[in-house]
């Protein structure tokens, strides 16, 4: 089963498709930061949206992600196909396995307050702080926050990073002085994994470098093996929803 052929060949056009979504879920990213400096007050009295100004910025980034998606979906080929599918699933699970093992290990061994170190540096930490959907008292407020909260983790951004990380960024370090459109997917060479693997890494916390450099690896081995985009969005999607789940479950609210 295949994803619909790419019916515009325009370089310029898909080079906007693959590095837009991106770029503006980055921005509304900046937009957060922003607004937590000029608007954020962490006090029980304070209206919601003060408390934490990511309950109404990530929704918004969720929706201007998903029109753009939308709007270039003819520009993508994914490729979907079960046995790729199943197997993306499984690399999903073992790569947030490793990003989830710090922060167990955390609670595991007894650990409380602060880490610092090289016990930091791996992210041995207690990950409590973040997105916190329990702000809401009104169960549809919650459920819509939960809701969103997942659409964007696993589903926006699995999509509009795999794009840009694998569709785009690994043709462009090959040939960037060329016609970069025509290397196939999932070629892939030393420069290419350094640097891909390395700006995924840094576009982190420093908490969640060691566990980003484990699992971007992953994620390019896949890619190079598969050759299969939506291997990698599978991957990015089950590790995402998993890490989703065991936040909520275990209140790691700092990992999402």
């Amino acid at each position: 089963m295949h994803a619909s052929s790419q019916p515009n060949d325009d370089p310029v056009v898909l080079t906007r498709a693959h590095v837009l979504p991106l770029a503006i879920f980055m921005a509304f990213m900046l937009l957060l930061q922003l607004l937590a400096n000029l608007i954020e007050w962490k006090h029980p009295d304070a209206p919601w949206w003060r408390q934490d100004p990511a309950q109404f910025v990530y929704p918004l980034q969720t929706i201007a992600s998903i029109a753009l998606l939308v709007r270039y979906w003819a520009c993508y080929t994914f490729d979907w196909s079960w046995r790729w599918g199943l197997i993306g699933v499984a690399f999903g699970a073992v790569g947030i396995g490793f990003w989830l093992l710090p922060t167990t290990l955390y609670d595991a061994l007894g650990f409380t307050g602060k880490t610092d170190g090289w016990l930091r540096a791996l992210g041995v930490a207690a990950r409590k702080d973040g997105f916190n959907p329990g702000l809401f008292d009104n169960p549809l407020a919650y459920w819509a926050a939960v809701g969103f909260r997942f659409l964007r983790a696993a589903v926006v951004v699995a999509l509009v990073e795999e794009i840009f990380w694998r569709g785009f960024l690994m043709r462009f370090i090959c040939d960037w002085e060329g016609e970069y459109w025509r290397q196939p997917f999932g070629r892939g060479s030393w420069l290419s994994y350094l640097v891909v693997t390395g700006l995924f890494v840094f576009s982190h916390g420093p908490l969640d470098w060691a566990a980003a450099w484990v699992y971007g690896s992953l994620t390019f081995f896949l890619c190079v093996w598969s050759k299969n985009l939506g291997a990698c969005v599978i991957m990015h999607a089950a590790a995402n929803f998993i890490m989703g789940l065991y936040a909520m479950a275990y209140g790691k609210f700092g990992l999402w």
